[in-house]
């Protein structure tokens, strides 16, 4: 076996097959240069390969480890379905967690609430004049102790003044969350979009979340709306992309 690509694809092959399983460290550089015939600089260019597609990353004291697969499912349009929030009492990150068979803790979510000025997003999202005051409230998830994303939503002060969703307690803003609250306040959910794409993460996200080195983040934009068309959120998250399969059951329309 003469060269990096050859190399890595054995290397992924064994990934591929269980023989090393996530969480699991690969051999030192100098083993498997030796196991395969090879030099040093070929075995890094090949472990710099399986790192570029997300396989394997390196840990300093630890060396190269196998990365986990996706551990939760983040359900689709069933994750906001009214039979949980409305007449139960799950919201979504937590109909997220049932979906991975794992239960949850109200430490699971920590966040902030402050009345800040809209940036130039938000304030075109609810047609406001940029920095009129909106309330945010930023949230961080955890899974096992392990942040998997944030979520920061926007509300208008007419809404939400005065209700759970502007109590930083640890945990959802009541048994059906969020969504309970502002059909409460006489803001009925009805319908949403959300947009979702991949970047690199910044710093700050990069530190948040715990992420290795060049894992990208899945960035979701999400606005929820009354029947009459009335938008009662606007929210932000970043999810590791490492932590999540992205799930989405639907009816083809006509």
């Amino acid at each position: 076996m003469s060269g990096y690509r050859e190399v890595a694809a054995h290397l992924r092959e064994a990934i591929n097959r269980g023989e090393s399983l996530p969480g699991a460290t690969l051999p030192r550089q100098e083993e498997l240069a030796s196991r395969y015939g090879v030099n040093i600089k070929t075995i890094r260019k090949a472990v710099n390969l399986l790192e570029a597609e997300g396989l394997v990353t390196a840990i300093r004291r630890r060396g190269t480890v196998v990365r986990e697969r996706p551990p939760m499912r983040r359900m689709g349009v069933e994750r906001y379905s009214k039979k949980k929030w409305k007449y139960g009492d799950t919201v979504a990150f937590i109909a997220d967690r049932e979906a991975s068979d794992r239960p949850w803790q109200r430490s699971d979510q920590t966040q902030t609430v402050a009345l800040v000025e809209a940036d130039a997003e938000v304030a075109e999202a609810y047609g406001l004049e940029p920095n009129s005051p909106i309330y945010e409230r930023a949230r961080t998830v955890r899974d096992a102790g392990r942040p998997t994303h944030t979520l920061t939503s926007y509300y208008l002060p007419k809404i939400v003044e005065g209700t759970p969703l502007v109590d930083p307690t640890p945990g959802p803003a009541g048994r059906g969350g969020g969504f309970e609250v502002l059909t409460l306040q006489g803001y009925e959910p009805d319908h949403m979009s959300e947009t979702i794409f991949a970047r690199m993460p910044t710093p700050d996200e990069a530190d948040g979340l715990e992420l290795p080195a060049g894992e990208p983040v899945m960035i979701l934009t999400r606005r929820t709306y009354t029947s009459n068309d009335v938008l009662i959120e606007f929210a932000r998250g970043v999810h590791a992309a490492s932590r999540f399969s992205w799930t989405y059951d639907f009816t083809l329309p006509e």
